[in-house]
């Protein structure tokens, strides 16, 4: 983009949309009465469908964010993401989370090598790895087949994955338990080791580098563990990592290891060996392939489908609207579904360290507020939780999650007349028509509610592993396109240095305080210094 983004045609007519929408007339109970304004704002594609009748927009505000997206390139970019180009500028990389679940056949290229056969070698040795251990053919080292998987990793190396492995959790037949050590924490560790049989345990490292502070510490812990109980790790660790990284070394003692690339990055890996590996061992190659099929589907739905019925475009549309035009800082999720309580803990990485970014592709300021605040949990759950913010509180816009068919359909009784999945969806309806039109009560203020909250709701058909796909493209390729509109780069992460930048020197202050216990705390810092004192004398006071 040329200009900034303030300057464009398309920003400056939303400014003057939002002074407008904000008129009385144009309140939420107010537009959701106008006729065909369901029809007229709502989508189907890629397998889901969106509603997004209840946001605070109107045709005109609709077509001036399309013009938005076609002045900033969007559409153009996500294509050029798609095809293998460096996207990802500041490292200078490729960006092809899309290529790990591409069946098409297609080349894609990345510095003039095609990289899908190396895609596909992955995921075969994932579904020979996993028939190899749900066969029993590949044990521990005492010969017991393996039940419990722990995955060594944090952040993009399990949220992803967590989330996925809960959703699909009802269909996971293949008598593996899923642990996830991400905390460096050892009340991490000591839980886990406290629910599984080191004899019949599996260790996933997955890291990159190989060298992530947290997952060393917890890797050297799980390599004492399975040496303290006369195991030998070889048997009973794998990594995930780059090729040629310290965990890819022959000399490393684990089973096997599966390669990871420098084009798809940790928040958008779940497609790849990431979370291939587990989510194969816990529910079966073959369904994690129909998971990435469904999220195939929805990567040409988004890369293709025209601006105004693009379900990931729209909603990340709205999103700007929400936040640049609006001034919402935050948004929250809600699926009206248990087997989705963990799609907010992983949207919360992939969209805030995605767009939480101050400036452009170029290393200018943005002159716009990137990135929202994004919290969640399940509904009915939330409405007992936070709700209370939501309808009368500071507002902030929700998208709402149904499934139309639930996992257990076995369960016929009712209350009130109605099945709990019909209850459910009762209060699904009921949550956004309340935050649109409110309900005005002068008598009594502390029972006033205001109105005019937006809303979205998604709708998946069922909790199939094709529709979870679909619906993690979803977010996705909605996050990609709110950076590509800011010019912000969603794929790097220097966010996150600066913290672990100064925890190296404070470790540094430990381990010279664990060698000499005589010594004094001299960090520089009085603040951190009065912390250490604290931490090794195990009492807190001025």
């Amino acid at each position: 983009m040329n200009r900034p983004l303030a300057q464009t045609s398309s920003w400056k007519k939303l400014a003057a949309s939002a002074e407008r929408m904000a008129l009385p007339e144009n309140h939420l109970k107010n537009l959701v009465k106008q006729e065909k304004r369901f029809e007229d704002f709502s989508a189907a594609g890629g397998g889901l469908f969106l509603d997004y009748s209840r946001q605070r927009i109107d045709h005109d505000v609709i077509s001036q964010l399309c013009g938005l997206a076609e002045e900033t390139g969007a559409l153009q970019s996500f294509s050029e993401m798609i095809d293998g180009g460096i996207v990802n500028r500041t490292e200078n990389r490729a960006a092809l989370h899309t290529a790990a679940r591409d069946f098409s056949g297609r080349p894609v290229y990345v510095g003039g090598e095609n990289i899908m056969p190396e895609i596909r070698r992955v995921r075969e040795e994932v579904r020979e790895f996993a028939a190899q251990i749900h066969s029993g053919e590949l044990t521990g080292s005492t010969g017991k087949p393996f039940k419990h998987v722990v995955i060594i990793g944090i952040g993009g190396s399990y949220l992803g994955t967590e989330f996925v492995a809960s959703a699909l959790a009802q269909i996971a037949d293949k008598g593996i338990h899923l642990h996830f050590l991400s905390n460096v924490d050892i009340d991490c560790f000591g839980s886990i080791v406290s629910k599984i049989d080191p004899e019949s345990t599996l260790w996933i490292v997955i890291s990159k580098s190989y060298t992530t502070t947290e997952t060393s510490a917890n890797a050297g812990l799980a390599d004492d563990y399975i040496r303290g109980h006369n195991l030998e790790p070889e048997d009973h660790m794998v990594a995930v990592t780059s090729r040629g990284s310290p965990g890819d070394n022959p000399s490393n003692p684990v089973c096997r290891v599966f390669h990871m690339f420098d084009f798809i990055g940790g928040r958008f890996s779940v497609t790849s060996a990431v979370g291939g590996l587990p989510l194969s061992l816990y529910l079966g190659y073959e369904r994690f392939e129909r998971f990435l099929k469904g999220a195939e589907e929805m990567d040409r739905h988004a890369a293709t489908a025209p601006a105004e019925s693009n379900l990931a475009l729209i909603s990340a549309l709205t999103g700007i609207w929400n936040n640049n035009f609006l001034g919402y800082p935050a948004f929250s999720i809600i699926p009206y579904s248990t087997p989705l309580s963990m799609l907010p803990a992983h949207i919360q990485q992939l969209y805030m360290e995605s767009t939480g970014k101050a400036v452009t592709q170029d290393g200018e300021a943005v002159g716009a507020e990137t990135g929202m605040i994004v919290f969640g949990e399940p509904g009915t759950n939330a409405q007992h939780s936070f709700f209370q913010l939501a309808h009368q509180g500071r507002p902030f816009p929700i998208e709402f999650i149904g499934v139309i068919q639930p996992h257990h359909k076995d369960y016929g009784n009712t209350s009130k007349g109605v099945t709990n999945h019909q209850e459910l969806w009762a209060n699904l309806i009921a949550q956004p028509q309340a935050l649109a039109c409110g309900n005005p009560n002068e008598a009594h203020p502390a029972r006033n509610f205001t109105g005019n909250r937006p809303s979205s709701v998604i709708l998946l058909p069922d909790m199939s592993p094709e529709n979870i796909g679909r619906l993690l493209s979803f977010y996705e390729a909605r996050t990609v396109y709110e950076a590509f509109i800011w010019d912000i780069n969603p794929f790097d992460q220097f966010g996150v240095e600066l913290g672990k930048t100064m925890a190296s020197g404070i470790r540094k202050q430990m381990a010279e305080k664990n060698r000499d216990p005589g010594r004094s705390f001299k960090s520089g810092d009085p603040i951190s210094d009065a912390y250490l004192k604290i931490l090794f004398s195990g009492k807190f006071g001025r």
